[in-house]
């Protein structure tokens, strides 16, 4: 016999439970403002949102509701049905509970709270709220780099996911935007690509305005690719339908480039077969919208994820050398292979390589359309910047520049940061050239900064270790292995004639660090103390010449 003082509802997909004291929940409001403000407390019970207008969805979410006083607020921007009247349903909610009673409306979604937190790294992009993870679509389109990234705008961890979008004119400061893509009737908005239809070969352009062309996957629902477009750079629209078929469950992260010899777009897949097996799938189309299957490459299977998720793919010259180009194509891990590619088919001549040795670097993509010619690259950088009632998660890496270098092993991908980093710099300390020993005073002695660029070259003669000491942080060199470590995470950084060259940037959440002339990329992610803002540099075990140091205090880009 059931118990009717208690009523216990398992929905399905993980939605939340309906217990004793909660009843679904229905209230209306006419649009007035451009916001809806949603209250959101951290670590509350999931609730499903739906907002209607005449019986219609339009959007919808799960949310951590908050009951009473919220940890922040989530903006949800209803402009486009002002003077309507929508309705929110709510599928569980306590009796006593103030979640949209009343309904709380906004003109803009402004806090002067906003960037200024203390775990918000300083010049590394993250949203103003809510989680994000890959970015997506990156591409310059009408004078601005457009950064589009995987978002979740009602809580602080996985979820909903959206499109997220940001814009920048000099790769360093970014301005959010509103959401581009919303959850739709196909699923939930995964990873993909951007690319700027110069030709206008999709027939998507109007007059003079060639458009900005997003491919997604539709997920947890149907699986398939999506298509959307934008003329200006700000609204999207969305064909109504699908522009590739689901080939298995999990299939997804379409990225498309224009091939010039073939005078065709080539889209690259992420496709799980039978047994776990990871694979990147070759399509060809002349009109972005219809494709033909051509080739694909087997990856690994199960846990070993070279070729798993997230494909990159892209030809650079070889040393500069026009006359001598290849291709790379990588997985969501950074592995890569380089090969040739006729427009159809990618013959892999090298495997499984690495090109970051850090902690938590994920799904980096590289910005189409680069107006220099560039191959500029950004990922996701899982910081640890979810505790207590942070309203945001997750950040972005700094920008980087990759090029291919010929060197002993083989043909190799390299990264430096991008130059326009360099207008961050403030305030410089030098230390000239000068003999290290264990028993000398801290050259950086005195250095007080919270985020800084470091620069540094020395010989390393008969030093057993080299220390550099970033704000409690060490990145130790061992000079026999020629290892760096940084809080266990190790990576081989051979010296180069000899010599250690090291660049690192410091942020709040972290360290990424350039080795071995940009063939060695260590990012790790550490939330410094913030309390302490010394630098220090040592030998152990012997002299080294340190031949040149720069210290940047750096400028935040909010």
């Amino acid at each position: 016999m059931i118990n009717r003082l208690v009523l216990l509802l398992v929905m399905c997909g993980g939605l939340p439970l309906i217990t004793m004291g909660q009843q679904p929940f229905t209230t209306k409001f006419e649009v007035g403002k451009k916001y809806l403000k949603i209250p959101v407390k951290n670590g509350a019970p999931k609730r499903n949102v739906d907002i209607l207008l005449n019986g219609d969805k339009i959007r919808w979410f799960n949310v951590e509701l908050a009951d009473d006083t919220p940890d922040w607020y989530a903006y949800l921007d209803v402009s486009a049905w002002k003077g309507s009247t929508l309705t929110i349903n709510v599928d569980a909610l306590n009796s006593n509970s103030s979640a949209f009673s009343p309904v709380v409306q906004a003109s803009d979604d402004g806090n002067k709270m906003d960037y200024k937190e203390p775990l918000r790294g300083q010049f590394h992009f993250s949203p103003k709220r809510g989680w994000n993870n890959d970015p997506n679509g990156m591409a310059y389109y009408k004078g601005e780099y457009h950064l589009f990234f995987q978002h979740n705008p009602y809580g602080v961890n996985w979820g909903n996911m959206h499109w997220g979008h940001a814009v920048s004119t000099d790769l360093i400061h970014w301005k959010e935007m509103s959401e581009a893509l919303y959850p739709d009737e196909f699923g939930t908005m995964f990873s993909g690509g951007g690319v700027v239809d110069t030709e206008n070969t999709s027939g998507l352009g109007k007059g003079k305005d060639r458009p900005l062309v997003l491919y997604y996957t539709a997920a947890e629902k149907s699986w398939e690719q999506g298509l959307a477009y934008t003329l200006d750079g700000r609204n999207f629209t969305k064909l109504p339908h699908t522009i590739l078929d689901k080939i298995t469950d999990g299939n997804r992260d379409p990225k498309v480039i224009w091939h010039a010899p073939s005078k065709h777009w080539v889209m690259v897949l992420y496709v799980t077969e039978a047994n776990d097996l990871h694979t990147m799938h070759f399509f060809t189309s002349v009109d972005m919208k219809s494709w033909t299957f051509a080739s694909k490459i087997i990856g690994g299977k199960g846990d070993d994820r070279y070729m798993h998720e997230c494909p990159e793919f892209f030809e650079l010259p070889v040393d500069g050398n026009e006359n001598h180009k290849k291709w790379v194509l990588t997985g969501a891990n950074s592995q890569y292979a380089i090969g040739t590619f006729d427009g159809k088919t990618f013959l892999p001549e090298e495997e499984r390589l690495f090109s970051q040795h850090g902690r938590d670097y994920y799904a980096a993509q590289t910005f189409s359309d680069e107006p220099k010619g560039r191959r500029v690259e950004i990922g996701w950088w899982r910081t640890h910047t979810n505790k207590e009632a942070s309203s945001f998660n997750q950040s972005m890496s700094i920008p980087m520049e990759l090029a291919l270098k010929q060197t002993n092993k083989g043909v190799r991908l390299v990264r430096t940061p991008v130059l326009e980093l360099q207008k961050l710099r403030g305030a410089v300390t030098k230390v000239s050239a000068k003999e290290l020993t264990p028993d000398m005073k801290n050259p950086l002695a005195g250095v007080d900064t919270e985020i800084a660029e470091i620069k540094l070259t020395l010989m390393a003669k008969d030093a057993k270790v080299i220390q550099l000491t970033v704000r409690g942080l060490g990145i130790n060199y061992d000079v026999a292995k020629q290892e760096l470590e940084i809080d266990n995470v190790r990576a081989q950084a051979p010296l180069v004639d000899g010599k250690l060259n090291l660049q690192v940037f410091v942020d709040r959440t972290g360290v990424e660090v350039f080795a071995a002339e940009g063939e060695v990329f260590m990012p790790v992610n550490y939330n410094l103390n913030p309390t302490d803002r010394t630098y220090s540099l040592q030998v152990k075990g012997g002299k080294a010449d340190l031949q040149t140091l720069e210290l940047y205090k750096l400028k935040s880009i909010w």
